[in-house]
């Protein structure tokens, strides 16, 4: 008589996923609260004129600092998260011969180098001298091109991570919708840099509503790994990730 194997059921634990998750939340929280802190203040818009660049740098300089100092903490919880998705996906992705995860995580790793680039731009200006406005007008220039460009690098991080957690069975349809909705407002935004640069208006609005729905859409991805769970596993099978 043959004895039938049941699947062994690995333990729920907190694991690198939810640490992801975690992280998820608090990268969503500090580049909310750096805008929070620099937006309101008068933080000039794509295009703004040397004139306003240089009176919000000039009187805002400490509040830019402090706005600031909040992006290595984003930075390193943005790849954490990133790379708790991909531990999270990396082994189903193997069996389909996928690496969506991995476009995903590539995104973040380079919209991080971007902004890192946009921060240190806004920190030059801040400490330049006033009689300095040829200077401030062309950081100001490169900061709005890596500005509107970063989205490209966004977008990569949403279609990558959307439509592998799609895959994984972790990502419900509104969500993966949600991500490739944002993705391509920010693309566009990208695309259309030389615009949206050249001419305020509504272009802007492109690029601020991909932004937008790209926190809602990391909260909620952090609420997706943090409640994620190990499957049932046997000899022939790998786990799979399951929703707890």
């Amino acid at each position: 008589m043959i004895r039938q194997t049941q699947p062994q059921v690995r333990p729920a634990t907190p694991g690198f996923s939810r640490l992801g998750g975690i992280a998820a939340f608090g990268f969503a929280f500090l580049i909310v609260l750096s805008n929070v802190l620099v937006v309101p203040a008068g933080l000039p818009r794509t295009g703004a004129g040397i004139g306003e660049v240089t009176a919000f740098f000039g009187e805002e300089g400490e509040l830019v600092g402090l706005g600031s100092a909040l992006t290595p903490a984003a930075w390193a919880l943005a790849t954490l998260f990133g790379a708790g998705a991909v531990a999270t996906m990396r082994r189903s992705e193997r069996e389909r011969g996928e690496a969506w995860s991995l476009l995903g995580f590539a995104g973040i790793l380079l919209q991080n180098a971007a902004f890192a680039a946009v921060i240190a731009i806004r920190l030059a200006i801040a400490s330049t001298t006033a009689d300095a406005s040829s200077a401030t007008s062309a950081l100001w220039a490169l900061h709005d091109a890596l500005f509107t460009l970063n989205g490209t690098f966004l977008a990569l991080a949403l279609v990558g991570l959307s439509v592998g957690g799609r895959r994984a069975g972790l990502v419900r349809p509104w969500h993966g919708a949600l991500g490739l909705l944002s993705a391509a407002l920010l693309f566009t935004s990208a695309t259309l840099a030389p615009l949206v640069i050249d001419h305020a208006g509504p272009l802007g609005l492109l690029g601020l509503g991909g932004w937008l729905l790209w926190v809602v859409w990391l909260a909620a991805y952090g609420a997706v790994l943090v409640r994620v769970r190990t499957g049932p596993v046997s000899p022939a099978s790998p786990a799979s990730p399951q929703l707890g």
